[in-house]
């Protein structure tokens, strides 16, 4: 089981790709901590304000900047070229030197916002902390589904059972917050009536998208 649910993620990871679409201009980002061979690493996640889809999935040993950088750099990647992009943080000093770096390697013009602690003792803190409650929410909803592990034997296996979980939040998961309907919407997985069935075609697409890219 465990070697076909990485085989499978490595397909979805594709997939989630290819149907991430276009970001709000807020996003909000945060890592949560798990185990790997005994040890703490961390997974970075972020979402977008609106449509409440996960727009970025790393794990990392470390969460300093470089979980930070590949992490901001896929959750931007599909936004338009005259977008203005804002982050939403906690204090993590990672998050402030990646963008950084990113405007001045990449020429783009993020803005971070920080929401520091648990009570609104700063202005920029209060205006922005419906959009941390979120990303607080999905790491909740992250660590959840990952409990039944109890930590992970590689890295590896850490990161397929991250991917399939991103798969199933976008594509599959109805949200009470978007009236009972996935933050990403695909015409041809509404015309399927079951998980299973949705699940085999997400594959199923994944797999012929593997094959696509590898022509090309």
């Amino acid at each position: 089981m465990l070697n076909y649910c990485e085989l499978a993620a490595s397909f979805c990871d594709k997939f989630n790709s290819f149907y991430k679409g276009d970001i709000d201009d807020y996003t909000a980002g945060d890592e949560t901590y798990i185990k790997i061979k005994g040890k703490f690493s961390y997974t970075f996640l972020f979402i977008s304000a609106v449509n409440h889809k996960i727009t970025s999935y790393h794990v990392s040993h470390t969460r300093d900047v470089f979980g930070a950088v590949p992490s901001i750099l896929e959750a931007i990647r599909t936004s338009k070229p005259d977008q203005v992009i804002t982050i939403i943080s906690d204090g993590n000093p990672a998050y402030q030197e990646a963008v950084h770096f990113i405007n001045r390697k990449f020429d783009k013009s993020l803005s971070l916002k920080k929401v520091i602690g648990l009570q609104n003792l700063d202005e920029e803190s209060e205006t922005y902390r419906p959009f941390k409650q979120l990303i607080e929410r999905l790491n909740r909803t992250y660590k959840f589904h990952i409990r039944p592990a109890y930590g992970f034997n590689s890295k590896n296996g850490a990161i397929a059972l991250t991917i399939l979980f991103v798969t199933h939040y976008n594509f599959l998961r109805d949200h009470i917050a978007l009236d009972y309907q996935t933050p990403i919407q695909l015409d041809f997985l509404k015309e399927l009536d079951t998980i299973q069935a949705q699940w085999a075609e997400i594959l199923n697409r994944s797999f012929n998208l593997e094959l696509t890219l590898q022509a090309a």
